[in-house]
């Protein structure tokens, strides 16, 4: 890739030869567990986690702390949604403020109280031990993980997202929308290159025609029942619309366009609880505020005008193909 290319890159450290997004890895991965063997015993009011509601990782962890009920058992703080080059921020404003944990005034501070050879970006959602004064774990997947079933004692036992029955399926469903769909989009526009961008943008409506399919058989992901695979695709599909499909040029078709996903969507976003962590405010001035490379005039679209309250017509399963 040419100088030029990766000069336009909106992350140049995250951007190969051939102009292709690739992800950093998440750097901290310790666990939290219910009986502590992991050095980080589950307990009330030890744990906090660093979120922005604007972005579809720490939005994961965002539902999944709700729908365990454990808003009273871990606290959370929401960033600044527009993001500079000093990173995501603590400042007051609608809907997010300080930081009531540590004081920090950047979410980087975080990350080099816990390593200070810390060099890479600094990503949400973040789970915070207030005990040892460091991360436990930055990685989304694995929070979620953890939310699902080591506090368990004091949120909602009788909510399973990871069923021990439906496990290889969930993995394999998670692996496609993660490569294709989640990181899809972010591959399609954070390319440089016309191949690159291309090549994402092939695989990810590929694969949103398939799960289109796939929910005109069954209701869910993986069946019957809501999983975590559903909440993972999730944060995606109500960003679609309003972001990629314009800002990251995902434009073959919308979600709206689905015959299934569509109404999908709009019983997810309908699930007691959901609707309130979602923000659009907050998600549309992060992407078109925070993305110079891609929108250098920082106007913020005012549409598209969004029916997810509209009825979703999922009240029964389809009948068995």
């Amino acid at each position: 890739m040419s100088a030029d290319a990766r000069a336009r890159a909106q992350f140049g450290a995250e951007t190969d030869d051939r102009g292709r997004f690739v992800r950093q890895v998440s750097r901290f991965r310790d666990r939290v567990t219910a009986d502590g063997s992991s050095g980080h015993r589950a307990e009330p009011g030890r744990y906090h986690l660093y979120v922005s509601r604007a972005c579809p990782w720490a939005h994961r962890a965002i539902i999944v702390r709700r729908l365990k009920r454990l808003e009273d058992v871990i606290t959370m703080s929401v960033v600044d949604p527009v993001r500079d080059e000093r990173g995501w921020a603590f400042r007051e404003g609608p809907g997010h403020g300080p930081d009531p944990v540590n004081g920090f005034r950047f979410l980087s501070e975080a990350y080099t109280a816990t390593a200070p050879d810390f060099s890479g970006r600094v990503t949400v959602p973040v789970l915070w031990d207030r005990e040892t004064g460091r991360i436990v774990n930055n990685e989304s997947a694995e929070i979620v993980r953890m939310l699902n079933r080591e506090w368990d004692r004091w949120g909602d036992a009788s909510l399973d997202l990871y069923p021990q029955e439906l496990r290889d399926e969930i993995d394999a469903v998670n692996d496609l929308v993660y490569r294709t769909v989640n990181n899809g989009v972010y591959r399609a526009g954070f390319a440089t290159t016309q191949e690159a961008y291309e090549e994402a943008f092939d695989e990810l409506f590929a694969t949103l025609d398939d799960l289109d399919r796939r929910l005109g058989r069954q209701r869910y992901l993986a069946g019957d029942r809501i999983t975590e695979a559903d909440w993972r695709l999730f944060t995606t599909l109500v960003r679609f619309d309003a972001v990629y499909a314009l800002h990251f040029k995902c434009n073959l078709r919308r979600i709206a366009d689905y015959e299934h996903l569509a109404p999908y969507l709009r019983e997810l976003f309908q699930h007691p609880g959901v609707a309130d962590t979602v923000d659009f405010d907050h998600i549309k001035r992060h992407y078109y505020l925070t993305h110079d490379s891609i929108n250098p005039t920082g106007i913020v679209p005012k549409g598209p005008e969004l029916d997810l309250w509209a009825p979703h017509g999922r009240g029964a399963l389809p009948a068995a193909a």
